[in-house]
């Protein structure tokens, strides 16, 4: 595998804190349909399918640009791609300000998710090209970090300036924001130094990537249990602590910030340990293996304490999740770098792919159950305990594929 460019500190520093700039407000646009939902379905009339719906249309927009993303990167360069896709985000943000349809809300949503579709894989792949593989962790890990900010200010701070500006003038002034990342990202981000991939690695692309041990291992849980964490820290948080918990709308914003603020430590955290953890021969996937099966033990009680089962429950499950997060560097580092933005975006489509299946996915089973008569907090427990079943289930086939001959 080729060698990282060298990079100074202080421009290690410049380039992450301009990426990081464009993702805080990745992760803003992504999680603020939870504090929303109530105003979207008061005015709007939506229904849990729809708030699903709504939610995953930006899943949906962000993940049918992964494949193309990742051969874009690897072409012309994360810099390049970066700065043209966050205009898209930027203009997708006007338009659904303006929108005043339901389809119309959907679409703009769609092209938001577009948008902002190389937030993380622009960054990843940089630091594939420049960063050594100890920084690349920490990177990723402080990148997950910025991204829970974001999720964060789009609780409270977010219920705090509804009254204000409006959801709509909210979406304006994001993408006057989106305009900032776009001029911090053009100052400060060197121009691209793509790796010159070699034949094999020009001609194989995708269909390497999709047959790599690596990759096969971290599939099912890459889609169902990060996608489903994110399905449930941008959408379904918010609507559990305010139909099953009894939360207000203010409380559950509350909720959701506790939520987020817990994510912004532990990411931060596992960037201050992983270097220690590396030296002292903890691999990503033995850390992954150790800390799931808490996760699943939680997302079950969490099922069966039902209206119990507040912010705090929540909270413990999402940062229990975190572990799972280093299965994205462990991808790229799989491969070279000539091949790291396909890969890392391959990864991501996983990723998100299960975000919109999740969030959908629940919403359709809940209305489904309510239909048939369930009482409504009962659905959800049901629609989460049949989650938890799949995870477990993903859990397993981790366990159970080798990929030691890769070398992860």
């Amino acid at each position: 595998m080729n060698a990282p460019v060298a990079t100074s500190p202080r421009l290690a520093v410049q380039m992450f804190l301009a990426f990081a700039f464009a993702y805080f407000f990745s992760a803003l646009l992504r999680a603020v349909t939870a504090t929303l939902a109530p105003a979207f379905s008061a005015e709007l009339g939506l229904s849990a399918g729809d708030l699903g719906l709504l939610a995953g249309a930006y899943f949906a927009g962000f993940a049918a640009t992964q494949l193309p993303l990742g051969s874009a990167l690897d072409r012309w360069g994360p810099r390049r791609v970066q700065l043209t896709l966050l205009s898209v985000a930027a203009l997708a943000c006007v338009a659904f300000a303006l929108a005043r349809s339901f389809g119309e809300l959907i679409l703009a949503r769609a092209a938001i998710g577009v948008g902002v579709s190389a937030c993380l894989m622009a960054p990843l792949t940089a630091y594939r090209h420049r960063y050594s593989d100890v920084a690349q962790l920490r990177a990723n890990s402080w990148m997950l970090m910025t991204g829970s900010l974001g999720m964060l200010a789009s609780t409270l701070p977010v219920q705090l300036l509804l009254p204000l500006l409006g959801w709509r003038g909210l979406f304006a002034a994001v993408a006057l924001l989106l305009l900032a990342a776009i001029a911090l990202i053009a100052c400060w981000v060197p121009h691209d130094v793509p790796a010159a991939p070699s034949a094999p690695q020009r001609q194989g692309g995708y269909r390497e990537i999709f047959r790599h041990p690596t990759f096969v291992r971290l599939l099912p849980m890459g889609f169902f249990h990060y996608g489903g964490l994110v399905a449930v820290q941008s959408l379904w948080a918010g609507p559990w602590l305010t139909d099953v918990a009894g939360a207000s709308p203010r409380g559950a914003a509350t909720g959701l910030f506790a939520i987020n603020l817990a994510m912004l430590f532990a990411f931060l955290g596992w960037g201050l340990v992983m270097p220690r953890l590396a030296a002292r021969g903890w691999t990503t996937q033995r850390l992954i293996a150790r800390g799931v099966p808490v996760s699943l033990a939680l997302l079950v009680s969490v099922a069966v304490l039902g209206p119990s089962a507040g912010a705090g429950w929540l909270a413990a499950w999402c940062v229990s999740c975190t572990v799972v997060s280093l299965s994205q560097p462990t991808v790229g580092q799989a491969f070279g770098p000539g091949l790291a933005g396909r890969a890392l975006s391959a990864y991501n489509l996983v990723i998100f792919a299960g975000v919109f299946t999740v969030q959908w996915g629940v919403g359709l089973t809940i209305d489904a159950l309510v239909g048939n008569g369930w009482q409504r907090v009962a659905a959800y427990q049901a629609a989460v305990g049949g989650f938890a079943v799949i995870c477990i289930l993903c859990y397993l086939w981790f366990l159970r594929v080798d990929d030691r001959a890769s070398g992860a």
